[in-house]
């Protein structure tokens, strides 16, 4: 190879003049793309699957989700470390330790995820049993995630390059690594579970074709485009290990509170019946894909934040926090009329019927506007994240996932399904409003402090 990783040209730092709003709402709206296009994966299976018309196929899938969102939100925590610490080194100008960072951070996420998914393919049986599932559901769950969790490195390598991509700035490419993997299973899945008969097998393989895909995509941005990936310095390695675990481990932390919590709501709903258990499933896909801004906003606002903190721009960091709100509730409105108004057609299109059509019109029609408090956390996460504070993000996620979730859901349960769903929202307007007060409040006081 002729032309190395350090003869490259050093990256601007793009986030350190024009419009915040423009850069928030680009951020935001590529990475939205590429994130929804990592649920959308999950979606699309579980459209086909509903189409097998087996409510015992639809559960097992709802049960396997439950698992891999632990592996997702671990992975999402990782790429908000590697964002920030690689954005704040090209915003301070130093291109040769953003280089080594993203080589020694793939290697971190490649080493983590490994352990992961070798780890809950041993502990499968108890984790299944713990959410609730039995029988047939169970088995059907069980034989799907032995399918797809060896491949979690492959999904963790492709995060990672997105993450990476979006350090630059180059939000189009980060985009397309996820996207195109969503294409990918589209296009498979109605051929491996129809055409060849493989059923939920088929589903499972297609999972791991489109991380393949992935990692394809991103490691040709990262490497043959922007020339991102330095050598390999082991003497800094451990040193840089130390530095992203300062912002990816709480942010890790952070990000598991929302399975943790998720898991405890689908143990709630399991006692109502593998319908209910669809009902949620279904919700639990369609949620990240239609909010699929808000989810995006912790990753999209970092390197904003990051840049203009390592150029030292505090005036453009409170403002950044303000156009991000502006964004988020223009998005939550957005994606809650679209839900009101298509919530007939999601319904017939998932097959749903009984307790999984009403848990749905129920959200639709209402529920789903508590995620403007979510939008909230999020962009409360990305400044404690951004601006020293991590464990603050890591402290209000996991309190929103005990306090605001176990005690409200159990409520909840004690009357249905839907008011599991009530109980939960209850939680998030509570914790999403104090994280947002704290977040204005340290914004505010952070230019007058450094």
């Amino acid at each position: 190879m002729t032309r190395t990783a350090t003869s490259a040209p050093a990256a601007p730092a793009r986030y350190l003049s024009g419009s915040l709003f423009h850069h928030v709402f680009v951020m935001a709206g590529t990475g939205a793309i590429g994130l929804v296009a990592v649920f959308a994966v999950d979606l699309i299976n579980l459209f086909y699957i509903s189409l097998l018309g087996e409510k015992e196929i639809a559960a097992a899938v709802g049960f396997a989700g439950v698992v891999a969102f632990f592996h997702t939100s671990i992975c999402i925590g990782l790429m908000i470390g590697i964002t920030a610490c690689v954005a704040r080194a090209i915003g301070a100008g130093h291109m040769q330790d953003a280089r080594r960072m993203a080589t020694h951070s793939q290697l971190i996420m490649v080493a983590i995820a490994a352990v992961l998914g070798l780890g809950t393919v041993v502990v499968l049986p108890a984790l299944l049993n713990a959410l609730g599932a039995t029988g047939e559901v169970a088995r059907l769950a069980q034989r799907y995630l032995t399918v797809t969790m060896p491949s979690v490195p492959l999904l963790g390598i492709g995060m990672a390059t997105s993450a990476l991509l979006r350090s630059v700035g180059d939000a189009r490419r980060s985009m397309w690594v996820t996207l195109g993997a969503a294409a990918v299973t589209a296009c498979l899945d109605p051929l491996f579970i129809f055409v060849f008969g493989l059923g939920l097998d088929g589903a499972a393989i297609v999972s791991v074709i489109a991380r393949c895909v992935m990692v394809g995509l991103g490691a040709f941005g990262v490497w043959r485009v922007h020339h991102m990936l330095g050598p390999v310095e082991w003497q800094h390695f451990s040193a840089d290990a130390r530095a992203l675990s300062a912002i990816a481990a709480p942010a890790v932390l952070s990000n598991l509170a929302t399975p943790v919590g998720a898991a405890f709501v689908t143990h709630s709903v399991a006692q109502f019946g593998p319908s209910a258990v669809a009902g949620q499933a279904t919700i639990d896909r369609i949620t990240p894909v239609a909010f699929g801004l808000i989810y995006s906003l912790s990753g999209a606002v970092g390197p904003i934040l990051s840049q203009n903190l390592g150029a030292r721009q505090f005036d453009r960091v409170r403002a950044c926090m303000r156009a991000s709100l502006w964004f988020m509730a223009l998005a939550v409105g957005a994606a809650w009329l679209l839900l009101a108004l298509l919530q007939g057609l999601l319904i017939r299109a998932f097959s749903l019927e009984g307790v999984a059509a009403e848990m749905v019109h129920a959200f639709c029609s209402w529920i789903c506007a508590s995620f403007l408090f979510a939008g909230a956390l999020f962009v409360a996460n990305a400044a404690f994240n951004n601006l020293g504070r991590p464990l603050w993000s890591t402290g209000f996620n996991w309190a929103r996932a005990t306090l605001g979730t176990i005690p409200f859901a159990w409520w909840g349960a004690q009357y249905g399904p839907v008011q599991v769903m009530v109980g939960q929202a209850a939680g998030l307007v509570i914790f999403g409003t104090l994280a947002m007060l704290t977040a204005q409040w340290l914004t505010r006081r952070f230019g007058d402090t450094h």
